[in-house]
Formats: structure tokens, sequence, C-alpha cells
């Protein structure tokens, strides 16, 4: 499967090989990761729309923790009632991002292996950052091309931690909807750092997968903002996923 993916690559970089020319390999990456993002996107606005249903439903959830705070069990099925009334499953919006999974864990595996050949203004696909440091230091074509990279998902990343502090409310709400999840609360506090992660990543593997890692990041972020911009719900934040 991998190989196929491979060679996907290579046949979207002989398209655009006539305008980027020793890039057309960075090109197509990005291209690739955005069709790919393209195709799970309805599984993203599944996600969107389970986790707007559940943040409807809070002020009735709130209304059932009063009645029934002292009798949990109770309380867990009076509020599965509610769901099943509403039509709304309380892991709706997390099972359709762990059905994307796959998909990009595959793409990362073709880029993480260090064969795809090709150079992004002077770094080879097939590099790292510490290679980059060693031969040309920080401001060599290579380091430059890393910068760029850090810079841009340290501004994704911050973009999504403010955003998501600011609607820090909505994760106790979201949390609540989600009886049969422990500690979910607490997982939803910590993912908005879990962005910056990614930072780390793209310091490890070959370019060729830091610049997937990158543009699936972005491509998360901007996604994140469209899906989410009539509701006060936190969305996780991607990690390069």
């Amino acid at each position: 499967m991998t190989s196929a993916f491979a060679s996907l690559v290579g046949r979207f970089a002989d398209l655009v090989e006539s305008v980027f020319q020793e890039t057309a390999t960075a090109v197509a990456i990005v291209l690739l990761t955005a069709l790919v993002r393209l195709v799970v996107l309805p599984l993203s606005r599944a996600a969107a729309r389970g986790q707007k249903a559940r943040a409807r439903l809070a002020p009735r959830i709130a209304v059932l923790r009063e009645k029934h705070g002292r009798n949990p069990e109770r309380l867990q099925r009076a509020i599965l009632e509610l769901h099943a009334e509403e039509k709304v499953s309380p892991l709706s919006g997390l099972l359709p991002s762990l059905l994307q999974v796959p998909a990009f864990f595959l793409l990362y595996q073709v880029f993480a292996g260090g064969g795809v050949g090709g150079e992004l203004f002077g770094a080879p696909l097939g590099g790292r950052w510490s290679e980059a440091l060693r031969d040309g230091g920080v401001f060599g074509a290579s380091g430059l091309v890393y910068a760029g990279l850090f810079v841009i998902v340290g501004i994704v990343a911050t973009f999504g931690f403010v955003r998501a502090r600011r609607q820090s409310a909505a994760v106790v709400t979201t949390a609540s909807v989600q009886p049969d999840v422990p500690g979910m609360e607490a997982v939803a506090k910590v993912m908005p750092l879990l962005s910056f992660a990614t930072l780390v990543t793209v310091a490890v593997v070959p370019l060729a997968a830091a610049l997937y890692v990158v543009t699936s990041t972005v491509w998360g972020a901007v996604e994140r903002v469209v899906l989410y911009r009539d509701s006060s719900v936190v969305a996780t934040p991607a990690t390069g996923g």
C-alpha cells in the first residue's frame, strides 16, 4: 500500500515538474496531503455536527445533573436516554476522527521512510533538521527551510491554543455530555498543548514527512475554524495527522 502512495507522489510530481522543477516532489507532497484531507472532509464535518449536537444538550444535561447528582447510575441512564431521544451519540464527534487515522498514518509512513527524492529550496526531502544544522547551520539553505516550517507550526499551534483557552468553558460542557468517557475534561484541557508537539515531530523526521505534517496541521487549523465557526465547541487540535 505504501508503494502505491509513493507511486502516486511520483505521478503528482511529474504533473507539476514543468512548473516547479526541483521542488516538484515537495509540491506533490503538499497536493497529495491536501487531497487526502479533502477526501476525509465528510468525516470531519460529521465530527463537527456531533460535537455541536452534544453542546446543544448541555443545558439539559446540567438540569439532569442537579436532579440526579446523588445517583450516578440514574444520572448516566437519564443522559443516555436524552442522547437516544435527540438521536445524538456520545462519541459521534470522536469516531469519525478515529477513522481518519489509518489514511494519515499510511501517508506519513511513505514520507518518513526517507526514500523520497527531490528538494525544497535546496533542502533535500530525505534529510533531517540535525543534518541541516551540521551541513549549513541555522542560516544555511536547509536550516532556513526548517526555520520557515517551525514558524508556520508555531503560529498555528499558538492560534489553536489561544482559541481553545478562550473557549475553555465549552471544554467542560463537552466533557459533561460524555459521561461514559472518564477524564474527558482533563484530556480536552491538555489537547491544545499537543499542537506544540508538532514542532518536535518536524525536527526529527525527514523533510518530506515534515512537509506532510505541516501541510496537514495547517489544513486542520483552517478546517476547525470553518467547521466550528458557529459553535462554542472546542475542536481537538490536529497534531499533524
